[in-house]
């Protein structure tokens, strides 16, 4: 009599994890691109047509990827030297400064896109007033209501990605090349130049899609700074299209939601297979923590630069908004007389904004509980397993975190109102599933991360 197959639970959590995933991932995006290429039970690609034959539609598609473009590349540009002085130099201060220098991505996009306005709006901003006082000038020097602005501020929220992908790879690299170019008489400069930037070029490329897939997703930002500048993206016109509330205001923002998705899935794998072509394997033995970098006589102004770049990230910002709250009347301006807690009252005292309050904290609290359960099988699947299947529950993670905010949210929307079996629509549940879409990529980089430091014989 023969025995019974013995199932291997390892293929069993991934049989479950994909099934999820693809029902909650893919089945929704699959249903959006559905939906915007099928018209009468045909194929019909009339709705594209109709939308991109409208100029504002091709100049938001344009903007997107301007901006995003803009973006990643100021954020590359900036962070790369400060994770460079914050992980690999002898700099005071640092664990301080790396929590300065990720706490913009702590603040909620519409509130940093709020205090930016307050502090470089072209008529009251504050920051403006300051220099139209001190220089005497007769019109303010800034305006945030430009692509300028409104890549500045997209910069400040969405360069932590850059920052946190570089600073991990670049604390954690072999520093063997690195003491090897020194015995041989190269300069710290030289040493950067020629042996960490080639080595760091996966975390940096890595580091950049992030961004740039974060920036071309953001909506609060772009709905707060540029729309009052006429500046229109693709999801503003999406967002504008859904309330519109007829069918064709849907079948329009799905085209574009598309259009994104697209857009955003699209170079996310090119890269993929991109870096999957070059070899940026080193040889070595047991690696050891890299060698700091005594900065020397540069170290003072190197703190100084890094102090100025997180006031402005963050302290700055935050400040203005703290401010605010406390002004009894926004056209009396800076004036001692003109601050208390009349604004706060309001909030404490009524019930719909501390339920508001309760009510986030909760979903965010339930979102983080399920999104790191489900974050550990996924990251020990792919990690610490050589089980056949065990990338493609990490891979289809990958492709929530990458689909813009406002795709995801409209694809769900559309596929968990009960046309396919499940309602979720007007519940918390939908809020959770769309949080676990979009955010357990961080959890599981997170995760895989530092199980990948944990050796295998200790378990």
């Amino acid at each position: 009599m023969g025995s019974l197959p013995r199932f291997n639970s390892k293929f069993i959590v991934i049989a479950v994890s994909v099934i999820l995933l693809l029902y909650f991932v893919v089945f929704p995006m699959g249903i959006l691109l559905y939906d915007s290429i099928m018209v009468n039970g045909a194929i019909n690609f009339g709705n594209y047509a109709d939308v991109y034959s409208q100029d504002v539609n091709w100049r938001a598609l344009s903007n997107t990827v301007q901006l995003s473009l803009l973006v990643m590349v100021a954020s590359v540009i900036i962070t790369f030297p400060l994770a460079w002085l914050v992980g690999r130099t002898d700099m005071p201060g640092k664990k301080t400064y790396r929590t300065l220098l990720v706490a913009s991505y702590m603040i909620p996009p519409y509130v940093g896109a709020i205090a930016w306005v307050q502090l470089l709006n072209p008529s009251v901003g504050y920051l403006n007033s300051i220099f139209k006082w001190i220089l005497q000038l007769q019109q303010s020097p800034f305006d945030i209501y430009t692509m300028g602005g409104l890549a500045w501020v997209l910069t400040l929220f969405y360069s932590p990605f850059a920052f946190i992908t570089i600073s991990r790879a670049m604390e954690k690299m072999d520093p063997t090349l690195e003491e090897a170019s020194r015995v041989s008489g190269a300069s710290p400069l030289r040493v950067l130049w020629d042996v960490t930037l080639p080595l760091m070029a996966p975390s940096i490329l890595a580091g950049g899609l992030l961004v740039f897939i974060g920036a071309g997703s953001a909506f609060g930002i772009p709905a707060i700074v540029g729309m009052p500048g006429n500046i229109e993206v693709l999801t503003t016109r999406i967002v504008s299209f859904v309330y519109m509330g007829n069918d064709s205001g849907i079948r329009n923002a799905t085209t574009l939601a598309v259009s994104l998705m697209i857009l955003a899935n699209g170079l996310l794998f090119f890269m993929t297979w991109f870096m999957g072509r070059k070899d940026y394997t080193t040889i070595g033995g047991k690696s050891t923590r890299p060698a700091l970098v005594e900065l020397g006589k540069w170290k003072g102004l190197a703190t100084f630069l890094v102090a100025v770049y997180a006031f402005i990230a963050v302290i700055l910002p935050l400040g203005s908004i703290v401010i605010t709250s406390f002004m009894v009347s926004m056209s009396k301006g800076l004036s001692l007389d003109n601050f208390g807690f009349d604004a706060w009252i309001p909030v404490l005292e009524n019930s719909q904004y501390l339920d508001c309050i309760w009510r986030s904290l909760g979903y965010a609290f339930i979102a983080a509980t399920i999104g790191t359960i489900l974050s550990l099988f996924v990251a020990y699947l792919s990690v610490k397993t050589h089980v056949k299947g065990r990338s493609l529950p990490d891979l289809l993670v990958m492709v929530g975190g990458s689909t813009p905010s406002v795709v995801i949210a409209l694809a769900l929307i559309i596929t968990f109102s009960g046309n396919y079996g499940l309602n979720l629509y007007s519940t918390m549940w939908i809020l959770i599933v769309s949080y676990l879409v979009k955010y357990m990529t961080m959890s599981v980089r997170t995760i895989a991360a530092s199980l990948s430091q944990v050796s295998s014989s200790l378990e």
